[in-house]
This record gives C-alpha cells, structure tokens and sequence, in this order.
C-alpha cells in the first residue's frame, strides 16, 4: 500500500480530493502529493495522530511543508518502542515512485505524551486543523473515551465511520450539528479505500491543485459537507 497505490486506488474509485493520514507520522506525505499531482487528484497531507488518551485526530495541513515541520515537532512526543513486524506489519517509508527508502523502527501506531488540547494547540500553531476521527467507533473515538464530545472545544469538523449515523449524531450533541460531517476510508489496506460519499460545489473553473486548499479553508470556517 504504497502512496502512488493509493492515489491510483483513489482516482479508480472516482474520488477527487484524498488526504493521507498515517499513524503519527507525515513521513510519506511527500510521495502522496507526487502521486496526486500525476493523476491531477486534490491532496492533502495530514497525520491520524494519537492523544495521551488514546483518541484519534485527523490533523491536515494545507500544505507538505507545514505538515513535515509538524512532524518533526511531534517526534519527541512520540513513544521509542521498537516496531515488531511480524506482528503489526512493516512502516514502509517511500519515495516518489513508490520505491521503499526505509522502514520506521520506532512502532507508530502507541499515544503520544500529547493530551487532547495540547495536540490541538500544536497542530493550530503549524497552521494546521484537527477533529475527531470515527468518533462512532469504541476504540479510539473520543465519544467512548471521554464519554462525551466536549462542547468547550472548538472542533471544525466531526468525522464518522458510519455515515448513516451522521443524523443521529448532530442531534445528540447540538453543538455540533453546523459542522461539517466527513466520513472517510481510515483504510488500511487499498481494498478499504470508498468510492464517493461526500460532494463539495466548487466552481467549474477552479484549477485541480487549488481544490485541496479550498476544501482546507472552508472546513477550517466550519463549512457543512
């Protein structure tokens, strides 16, 4: 499942915009948006970053340099265990073309020493938007972690593993029912990755690569999906 795969899976799939988020890492975001800008599809780089209390963000950034200085930052956040491959598969580090460079030693997948709003204050202060991924999920959704989602935090989106849950959600917690309600692949393998589920009006003369920072800015407002 290399990024060029992915992008390739993606376009077949007919999607037009894509982020690619791995497990507390930025490092093949670069390769993403290669691939990306060959098969003209909007891109964003971003991370699924884990909290100190095991809830999962969705961190994206408008762009590869905001999310790769992002990255280095978080790296002293991260837990120095050793990866097992064997058990939970090998961290392929690739470049452009998809060849691999290198495997992540340190297993990616642990919490960060992050809680929730100082992951959010670091991600604001790259530029950067964050919001709960799957918080219908029990494992590593905010709602059954926290119990709740907290109205005190101004999240810009919610994001959803199943999207026929979305009505259910935006009345149980009002606050928010303004927000824009995403629900992504979280795919882990290529046959993981949807078709579409989500359209954004845009206007018909808006060139491929200003489509992903158009989509940042307005989800960054708050803009319903």
């Amino acid at each position: 499942m290399t990024p060029p795969h992915i992008v390739g899976m993606g376009y077949l799939n007919g999607l037009g915009l894509m982020a690619l988020t791995d497990h507390n890492s930025c490092a093949n975001c670069a390769p993403f948006l290669a691939a990306c800008e060959r098969y003209r599809m909007a891109g964003l780089p971003g991370m699924e970053l884990t909290t100190a209390e095991e809830i999962h963000l969705l961190c994206l950034f408008s762009c590869l340099q905001d999310a790769l200085v992002f990255d280095d930052t978080l790296s002293s956040h991260r837990m120095q265990l050793k990866n097992k491959p064997e058990i939970f598969g090998k961290q392929l580090i690739c470049d452009d073309d998809g060849h691999i460079l290198r495997e992540e030693e340190n297993l990616l997948i642990y919490a960060t020493d992050l809680m929730l709003e100082d992951a959010l204050d670091l991600v604001h202060a790259h530029n950067g938007i964050a919001y709960p991924a799957h918080i219908d999920r029990e494992a590593n959704g905010i709602e059954a972690i926290l119990g709740t989602i907290p109205p005190q935090i101004p999240f810009p989106a919610m994001e959803l593993h199943d999207g026929e849950k979305e009505a259910a959600y935006r009345e149980k917690y009002p606050h928010t029912a303004a927000l824009p309600y995403l629900v992504c692949s979280d795919a882990h393998t290529l046959g993981e990755l949807r078709e579409i589920n989500k359209h954004v009006e845009i206007p018909d003369d808006t060139p491929y690569e200003n489509v992903a920072r158009l989509f940042f800015e307005k989800i960054k407002k708050g803009w319903i999906v």
